[in-house]
């Protein structure tokens, strides 16, 4: 999307968003469109224009993207033309595009993305859509989020299935190995987060994948931090399923999201929530007996119904926006934050415990830590009447606390951080 300035400075002054001027946002989205080149993850001035074009207030450093990904004034433009544009004319539709633009952006056909509205949408679609019966074994990991417990603890009160768990290990291989360990005859799901949201580690989710195949297990994977932090393909990880949101990284509206189901296992996945589009046209209530036909060819099976027009035209523009930006550069400037934040704290004498592991392959934007002596709790209200906003992390008993950032941080507002982190 070529964000043209008439229409910025028309949706900037409708929703009385933005402390810049007219000129500074102008330059500022001029000067981001790298036309394919790299830029420096430490051009601090690209990265300042970037900046300029979130509507984020300069009176807080947010380090939370984690949960949620501000998004930057071109989507929030293009959800507020698309709302308004299907209530001008009363035009149904307008959300169909965003498979397509979604299954590029992640490595795969667009007959293979279902539209979901958070990452929990997809993880509750594959819980119960896999034939699962009483004794069948899952493999999860101890560092879940809530949207990928509960319901597969839920299918394990209802059928029976039996949960099983592992660490991640501070090494890739290491991980490997304790799944490897945890797989038995009986089981049948290996359901891993690409990146567990308490402290940010990279999964070997690609060899997990093969791992899985090899011994005729089926492969899920929580890709809520996924899409818009690393570069992505899905075919080339090897997953049978992958649930993702586009309210974090990918910097989307919220309320957003999407699920990959491999195109030769949607008749494995079964589908129950269905309406308008998840059919192929063929029900008929009129004859007798009434004819239901078959599923959609695609994972529109797995949605139906009126989708929210405006808000998928946002994923659209985020995509657009990142893409302008570059996602290879992307990847870059966050993952170099993420080192200085780990390097910020392994220079504090041993006062800091680092939970997320230094391998390469295994960091990037998220750290997590807890600080000697200091109660989770009390730092992070702490942080918030200092103006800075992380994450504290009672999953689990881990009682521990994270730090996200994203293409609109800096360096100094790390360094706030660990000032703060000192006094402590």
């Amino acid at each position: 999307m070529k964000f043209n300035r008439r229409n910025f400075l028309r949706s900037a002054a409708l929703l009385a968003a933005s402390s810049l001027t007219e000129m500074e946002a102008f330059a500022a989205n001029q000067e981001i469109d790298t036309s394919g080149d790299i830029i420096a993850e430490d051009d601090e001035k690209y990265w300042s224009n970037v900046r300029q074009l979130f509507p984020l207030t300069k009176d807080y450093i947010y380090l939370n993207n984690g949960t949620m990904g501000p998004s930057p004034y071109p989507v929030i433009d293009a959800v507020h033309k698309g709302m308004l544009h299907e209530d001008q004319e009363g035009k149904y539709g307008g959300w169909e595009e965003t498979t397509k633009k979604v299954a590029k952006f992640v490595g795969a056909n667009d007959d293979e993305i279902a539209l979901t509205h958070n990452v929990t949408d997809g993880i509750n679609i594959c819980c119960w859509g896999l034939p699962l019966k009483k004794g069948d074994e899952v493999i999860l990991t101890t560092h879940e989020h809530v949207g990928n417990a509960f319901p597969w603890l839920n299918r394990q009160k209802l059928d029976g299935i039996v949960i099983k768990t592992f660490t991640p290990a501070y090494t890739a291989d290491e991980t490997l190995n304790r799944i490897n360990a945890l797989i038995t005859k009986n089981t049948r799901v290996i359901a891993a987060p690409h990146i567990p949201c308490t402290q940010g580690q990279i999964l070997p989710v690609r060899e997990m994948c093969k791992l899985a195949k090899d011994k005729g297990i089926f492969s899920f994977v929580d890709g809520a931090h996924g899409p818009g932090m690393l570069m992505l393909d899905l075919h080339d990880m090897g997953c049978d399923m992958y649930a993702s949101c586009t309210h974090k990284w990918v910097l989307g509206p919220k309320g957003t999201g999407f699920l990959y189901v491999r195109k030769d296992f949607q008749d494995t996945l079964q589908t129950y929530f269905v309406g308008g589009g998840s059919d192929d046209a063929k029900w008929n209530m009129a004859t007798t007996p009434v004819t239901m036909g078959s599923y959609a060819p695609s994972a529109h099976r797995y949605y139906g119904g009126t989708q929210a027009s405006g808000l998928y035209r946002g994923v659209v523009a985020a995509i657009d926006f990142i893409e302008t930006i570059g996602m290879q550069n992307i990847h870059n400037r966050i993952k170099s934050l993420g080192k200085y934040t780990q390097d910020r704290m392994l220079e504090l004498d041993g006062k800091v415990e680092l939970l997320t592991p230094t391998e390469e392959r295994s960091r990037c934007a998220v750290n997590g830590f807890r600080i000697k002596g200091v109660e989770y709790t009390k730092f992070n209200e702490t942080c918030g009447l200092n103006k800075i906003r992380i994450r504290s992390v009672a999953e689990n008993g881990l009682n521990s606390l994270r730090v996200s950032t994203h293409i609109y941080n800096n360096k100094q507002e790390i360094d706030a951080l660990i000032d703060l982190i000192k006094k402590a």
